[in-house]
């Protein structure tokens, strides 16, 4: 069940009536599981035995942990990775169409599953939860708490990633007096605006990328559709993101920001800290720091991000295309990270522009291999970039629209400037009326969101 879908505004109306009825007070916690449930198996009914296996099976590792911490740890975040990885990267190894596989029924039935929808994200919960718990040796919550942290639906598919530390001390009785129904009305309003005007218009033009459209462009639409791709994964993400904290606020939760103006970053560093920051703040909390992090001498420090990054990668897709990404990102926080200091000294208006594009410019170019998973496809449309075009009745795209589009991403980076700033506040109810009209009325063609597939 999707978002933007008219199901959804119907299951969240009818969650939501009854969530706040005073005779079912004592039973909030319990009515937000069963319509995570539903709400999950509305779409893959046969994998949600698989996401009560997830949940029990670290619950009732949690309570091992918390009696025998060095034991049971490891085995719980094994436990977590291993369904992960099976799920994720089996179709490495196996062809999904293929009709003879082990020859053992069972095997064979969870062989040819499907990827289920958002595991990358309720296995993290999982390991966070273990981790958090575990280390204050606080007493094992029950398991209708665990189950609302690790499944709460408006986080559920495409996060953001919560914390354990952070979430489960909200776990408490909700009042209709205590919503704040206007800053939950302008995440989501927000959220839906950049998904449906920017995100899915921008599709629109961006599915020429895919293969093997992109062989009929020009060399300049190509690098186009790429900037125009980078903006649309923005906005498609951001606008998930604003949706599921406009929507865990009025359930009385919330959850932290996503998204921080990422593409202003003066540094690929920095650009971390904004972009997916529940993801970036994860990796470093459990895998960098345990890593060693930056307390074991430069080398140790650069090879840190690099397997860090490597498997941020790999967690987005099995393939060469989200590792070369990964890796890519992790050379370059490699190869800035002994200059930082140095540029950060020389802080001029002029000089800050110029990294910022620097900063942009990278990132937005090594979008080609995430919109691309394939890695010959993404070659060959990058070295296409770069030669003339040959084919003699290229693909129309309207420029002007392409900008239009944009325009919402741009203004909303560029708002940072205290003038401008303040000049959106004078006119925000116009603002908000004008995105909610735009939303309406010029809504592009519905579309998943891009990281229901992670």
């Amino acid at each position: 069940m999707t978002f933007t879908s008219w199901q959804f505004g119907l299951f969240v109306a009818i969650v939501f009536g009854a969530y706040y009825l005073p005779p079912l007070r004592t039973f909030q916690i319990q009515l937000l599981v069963l319509a995570s449930l539903f709400f999950y198996g509305y779409g893959q009914p046969e994998l949600l035995p698989l996401l009560a296996v997830a949940v029990i099976g670290t619950y009732l590792l949690l309570i091992l942990a918390l009696r025998n911490r060095r034991l049971w740890l490891p085995v719980g975040i094994a436990f977590n990775l291993l369904l992960l990885a099976f799920f994720k990267y089996k179709f490495l190894f196996v062809a999904p169409a293929s009709t003879e596989l082990t020859g053992v029924a069972g095997f064979d039935f969870l062989l040819r599953l499907p990827l289920p929808i958002g595991i990358s994200f309720f296995v993290f919960h999982n390991i966070s939860l273990l981790v958090d718990l575990t280390r204050r040796k606080a007493a094992a919550p029950d398991l209708k708490s665990i189950f609302l942290y690790i499944i709460f639906f408006p986080q559920l598919v495409s996060g953001p990633i919560t914390r354990a530390e952070m979430f489960m001390p909200q776990i408490q009785p909700k009042y209709f007096a205590d919503i704040p129904f206007i800053d939950a009305a302008k995440w989501i309003l927000t959220g839906f605006f950049f998904k449906l005007y920017v995100a899915n218009n921008l599709n629109e033009m961006t599915s020429y990328m895919d293969f093997p459209l992109y062989e009929t462009l020009q060399t300049q639409d190509r690098w186009l559709l790429v900037f125009l791709y980078g903006y649309q994964i923005y906005a498609d993400f951001f606008g998930y993101s604003a949706i599921a904290i406009g929507l865990g606020l009025l359930f009385g939760y919330r959850l932290p920001v996503n998204f921080n103006l990422p593409y202003i970053s003066t540094s690929f560093s920095e650009f971390w800290t904004r972009w997916h920051i529940s993801l970036s703040s994860w990796l470093r909390t459990y895998l960098y720091i345990p890593l060693g992090g930056n307390r074991h001498g430069p080398l140790r420090t650069y090879l840190n991000l690099m397997i860090v990054m490597g498997l941020g990668g790999l967690w987005h897709g099995a393939g060469p295309s989200y590792l070369t990404w990964g890796l890519m990102h992790g050379l370059l926080l490699v190869i800035e990270r002994p200059f930082l200091a140095r540029l950060q000294s020389l802080d001029s208006v002029v000089f800050r522009g110029v990294r910022i594009g620097f900063v942009f410019i990278c990132v937005t170019m090594l979008w080609i291999f995430f919109k691309l998973p394939n890695f010959d496809h993404a070659i060959s449309y990058l070295w296409g970039m770069f030669t003339p075009s040959t084919n003699p009745n290229p693909p129309k795209l309207f420029y002007n629209l392409a900008l239009l589009y944009s325009l919402p991403v741009m203004i909303q980076h560029l708002a940072l400037h205290p003038r401008f700033e303040r000049t959106l506040c004078g006119a925000e109810p116009y603002l908000y009326g004008a995105m909610a009209a735009l939303m309406y009325l010029e809504a592009g063609p519905d579309t998943a969101f891009i990281y229901f597939q992670f």
